[in-house]
């Protein structure tokens, strides 16, 4: 019973506030009689969404997988490049000031380099969700094991250890729950990159999608494939959550917390 007041008292707040977001915005468009080129009404995005289903979730298909496979090689890349940045001074100055510049890069003066690379197809899509989501895992991982205490360490290579087992298996597990936190910042923006990566060029994809809809001004189609972003970045982020929960079992703080509540 607990466990299902601690879900209900996280899930209740913001569901009845996008429900009533959903009724004003609703109200809005249909008392304002508002043309649905200017602003789609949520029964409009919902209609443009079932009657245009196959297509959508073709397009969807691709950018799902160029998302989720350039995700993987962001996390791949970034917990190896924080664990370097940890354990080499001279690695964290010589490539630091590299991923930083590399998040201050707009995505539309690079996107056009990428496809002069790849062309059209996937694999530069991959490459540039791979780029742009590689930072925030390798800060986390960074900062994770060096807010590590010594004494883990210490005691493992007590116990006979050596310094590599000791982070892999002491210091990466303490430091894990900061490491999920940038996997989690990372895929918030995954799908919304590979969209933009589509838009700028590509063959097919949410970004085509889109693009299609504005050149036609069909505003609910613009607003279906948010919808579909939206959707699957969060169900990415509550398998990210299950795997944390399941991997290192539920944050004592955020229980006690949502207890005290």
């Amino acid at each position: 019973m607990r466990s299902l007041r601690n879900w209900l008292a996280r899930v209740a707040p913001p569901a009845v506030t996008i429900g009533v977001l959903l009724i004003v915005w609703e109200a809005c468009v249909r008392l304002g009689k508002v043309s649905e080129r200017t602003l789609a009404a949520p029964t409009q995005i919902v209609k443009a969404i079932a009657d245009n289903w196959s297509d959508l979730m073709e397009a969807t298909a691709i950018t799902t997988y160029e998302g989720l496979a350039g995700f993987a090689v962001a996390i791949v890349a970034g917990i190896v490049i924080g664990i370097g940045l940890y354990l080499s001074k001279t690695l964290h100055r010589a490539v630091f000031p590299l991923l930083v510049s590399a998040q201050t890069i707009p995505l539309i003066t690079v996107a056009p380099l990428f496809m002069i690379w790849f062309g059209f197809e996937p694999i530069g899509k991959i490459v540039i969700v791979a780029v742009f989501g590689v930072f925030p895992i390798a800060v986390q991982t960074t900062r994770g094991l060096a807010a590590v205490p010594q004494f883990y360490e210490d005691v493992a290579l007590t116990c006979g250890a050596t310094r590599a087992w000791a982070l892999w298996h002491v210091k990466m597990r303490v430091a894990a729950r900061q490491i999920f936190g940038g996997v989690r910042i990372s895929a918030a923006y995954i799908f919304g990159t590979a969209a933009t990566a589509e838009y700028l060029g590509a063959m097919n994809g949410l970004g085509i999608w889109l693009q299609a809809a504005f050149n036609s001004f069909r505003t609910p189609l613009i607003f279906s494939a948010t919808v579909v972003v939206i959707v699957e970045t969060a169900v990415l982020l509550g398998v990210i959550t299950l795997v944390e929960r399941i991997a290192l079992g539920e944050d004592d703080t955020v229980a006690s917390g949502a207890d005290g509540d």
